[in-house]
């Protein structure tokens, strides 16, 4: 694969209502938190070009709406994804526990692919006091799936570049593989090929 190609790649973040998935994305893109709550109505994207493994990737995030009314619309965003980020509010128990909803569904609409999507899990506002959801609970369901987790606050940007870029990484990794298949699979040469004998 040429290093110096820009790789695209659709990362979407999914997740309950007022969870944060808007406020992550802006703290990753352009580095601010705003502190008025607006819900999102669909879907948003922003852009943001990174260097991840000596390739430069633009990556072109989703932000989509958390209520149970957008649902269905939702999920017609999830074709063509490179990347999924389940996002969740340590605070809110009941936005933890439809994680498995939101992962099940979000795997279930993305063209039939095997069970390693690319995929992180956000624990998002670790800066409030009031937790309902430890860092010990939420680890111990992403460890039974096998997602990496990280414990972030869109507010003070702890974690949020981290967890971004880990997706990106895992993005690009299964993009490359994709890639070296297609090649690989699409053309094959050897010298063993005979070309078939036709009667007639």
């Amino acid at each position: 694969m040429d290093a110096s190609k820009k790789v695209d790649l659709k990362i979407i973040i999914v997740g309950a209502l007022g969870v944060g998935k808007t406020s992550l994305l802006h703290q990753f893109v352009h580095k601010t938190f705003y502190e008025d709550y607006r819900t999102t109505l669909g879907a948003s994207i922003l852009t943001k070009v990174l260097v991840v493994d000596n390739t430069s990737l633009k990556l072109q995030i989703w932000d989509t709406g958390g209520q149970e009314r957008f649902r269905s619309m939702v999920s017609t965003f999830y074709k063509g994804s490179d990347g999924c980020m389940l996002a969740f509010d340590v605070t809110d128990r009941e936005s933890f526990e439809s994680l498995d909803n939101w992962r099940d569904d979000f795997l279930e609409k993305v063209i039939p692919r095997e069970q390693e999507f690319p995929m992180v899990v956000l624990g998002n506002k670790i800066d409030l006091c009031d937790r309902q959801v430890s860092k010990e609970m939420a680890s111990a369901w992403c460890k039974e799936k096998d997602i990496p987790y990280f414990e972030v606050s869109a507010k003070n940007n702890i974690n949020v570049a981290e967890a971004f870029e880990t997706l990106a990484k895992q993005a690009l990794a299964m993009y490359k593989g994709i890639f070296e298949s297609y090649l690989t699979d699409s053309i094959k040469l050897t010298p063993n090929d005979k070309p078939k004998k036709s009667c007639c």
